[in-house]
Formats: structure tokens, C-alpha cells, sequence
């Protein structure tokens, strides 16, 4: 048991686990697939070469029907990525209700006159990991692999932390994770479709690694502006490639208890700073959530 998370497990009545705490990687990035493309193949062979080859070992189809990821599911799925223009791709874990594992793409052709009308449509791509693995390898090791996800993409945005994953569309999830979320505030509660439509080169809210790219990084004054607007001593800025940078908060990430007064104060520094740049939701994202509920957790780190 971790000292910085609680171990959160919602199980179906027949005993499926449908969510649970986790880590979730996350790239969004402000340019057309197919310039995207070369670095996410290096990206997903970077995840693959650290979480193992078989912990991957199913696809979603075309009809939404879960398929094995045999040879065959791998040609297919990189035929998908190389060849469509709007390539959706979702690779899950091995075991398939397990909750672990995942890649997730949503790429489209923002050259295509059809995305005119889309002035906030991305690129995304997302990677899960499970807390054990980040309690085996250690932050360290963690944050190296997130750094090594993103350092190929041309992101504008990106994040890495605790997250609940799962199948959170499905109904009662929401309800369940509700009972978690505003105590832990730590643990993003992500939108089960993404955001590949509305989040354009707005930052969404501060993570354990939140990475900020073009026009953000920019905005802010660069990591050398960024630095002299960060106070607290667990928040450090590393530059990358590119006129990017990466703000960690703290060694582990960390999950919050608002019972016992963990209010995570770097993480309400950093969300203060970039306040101009969030994106927060314009309605409700799920039934389970209501509109004040859906403004309450985008400002958690602000009110």
C-alpha cells in the first residue's frame, strides 16, 4: 500500500473490475496525423520496450468489438495508423477487464477542409501503467518513461499522473468515482472520449508531469518565466527539445486527502499560473455529472 495513493477498485455486481487508480500518459498535439505519425510509432515502441510485449493483447475494431491482438491485429493496426487519415486505435491489456494497460490515438488530417470549422481539434495520445508498476520501477524510472513518450511528439500540451481508468462511460462508474475524486484530487478524472476535439493548445490542469509546448511555454516566458512564478520547492522544470519544457511536482505523484487537509499546494501554484491557459469543460461530460460538479472538479485546484 502506498503511503502518497489509496488503492481504489469499482467492480461490477458480477465482480469485473470496470475502474481503478492508475496512471495515465497524455499527449496532445496541434498538428495534422501525418507529421504526428513517425514520432508516435517511436512512442508506442518506446511503451511496448518498458511495459513488455504481451501486456497489450487486444484491439477495438471497427464495430467496437474487442479483438485479439495477434500478428495479424498488429498489421492491421499499423496499416490503420500509416495508411487512414483519422485513425482511431485503441490497444487494450492483456487481461482484458484488467485495467492496466492501454494505448489509446486519435489522429486526424487537420489539412482535410472539413477540420476548418475545428479550431480546437488534436492529435491525442494516451498510455496507461498501473501504480504497481510505478511502485517495482520507482518515480524515477516513471518519469524517465513519460519523458521518453513525449520527447518524439510535437505536443502542445501533455500531462502524466494518477487517474482512474477504466471504463468510465460505463453507467454507475461516474457515480462511483464521485465518492473518490473531490477527496483525492490528485487522481484526474478524464473524460472516457478524450478531448482530441476541444482541447486545442490549452493545458489540462496541473499533473505530477505537466508538459507545456507552443504557445503556452511561450506565453508564460519561457521555462525561465515559468521558474520565477514557482514558489514551491517540490515543483522543478526541465527543458526539452524544441522550446518545450516539463514542470514536476514532487518526487511521487500524489493522490491528496482533503480529509486530512493534503491540499497538494504545488499543484494549486502551478494551476494558479496557468490559469489563462486551462481548459475546462463547457457543459457536463456525463450524465452521472452535473454542471456544478463538472465546473467544481475543473477548478479543484483554483477555488
Amino acid at each position: 500500500m502506498s503511503t502518497h495513493y489509496p488503492r481504489i477498485r469499482i467492480h461490477a455486481e458480477n465482480g469485473d473490475l470496470l475502474a481503478r487508480e492508475g496512471l495515465r500518459i497524455t499527449f496532445y498535439m496541434r498538428q495534422t496525423h501525418k507529421s504526428v505519425l513517425p514520432g508516435l510509432e517511436r512512442s508506442l515502441e518506446t511503451y511496448l520496450r518498458a511495459v513488455g510485449s504481451q501486456a497489450l493483447g487486444w484491439y477495438v475494431d471497427t464495430e467496437g468489438e474487442e479483438q485479439e491482438l495477434d500478428d495479424a491485429g498488429w498489421d492491421l493496426t499499423r496499416r490503420k495508423l500509416r495508411e487512414q487519415r483519422f485513425p482511431i486505435i485503441r490497444l487494450l491489456d492483456a487481461e482484458l477487464r484488467g485495467c492496466r494497460y492501454r494505448f489509446e490515438y486519435h489522429g486526424k488530417d487537420l489539412e482535410d477542409p472539413s477540420m476548418q470549422h475545428e479550431p480546437h481539434a488534436v492529435c491525442e495520445a494516451s498510455f496507461w501503467v498501473p501504480t504497481e508498476f510505478l511502485e517495482e520501477q520507482g518515480p524515477a524510472r516513471m518519469r524517465e518513461l513519460a519523458r521518453d513518450l513525449g520527447s518524439p511528439l510535437p505536443f502542445c500540451s501533455g500531462s502524466a499522473g494518477l487517474s482512474f481508468n477504466g471504463e468510465l462511460e460505463q453507467l454507475g462508474v461516474p457515480e462511483e468515482i464521485l465518492k473518490h475524486c473531490f477527496r483525492h484530487p490528485g487522481i484526474d478524472f478524464p473524460s472516457p472520449t478524450g478531448y482530441s476535439w476541444q482541447v486545442g493548445t490549452r493545458i489540462r490542469g496541473p499533473h505530477w508531469l505537466t508538459f507545456l509546448g507552443q504557445p503556452v511555454l511561450g506565453a508564460v516566458g519561457g521555462s525561465q518565466g515559468l521558474r520565477s512564478r514557482l514558489h514551491n520547492p517540490s515543483a522543478t522544470i526541465e527543458e526539452m527539445t524544441g522550446g518545450r519544457a516539463v514542470v514536476t511536482l514532487g518526487e511521487w505523484p500524489e493522490a491528496g486527502d482533503t480529509e486530512k487537509g493534503l491540499l497538494l499546494p504545488a499543484y494549486r501554484e502551478l494551476a494558479r499560473v496557468l490559469e489563462p491557459w486551462l481548459y475546462f469543460e463547457p457543459r457536463a461530460r456525463l450524465p452521472d455529472l452535473s454542471p456544478d460538479e463538472t465546473r467544481r472538479w475543473d477548478r479543484r485546484f483554483l477555488d
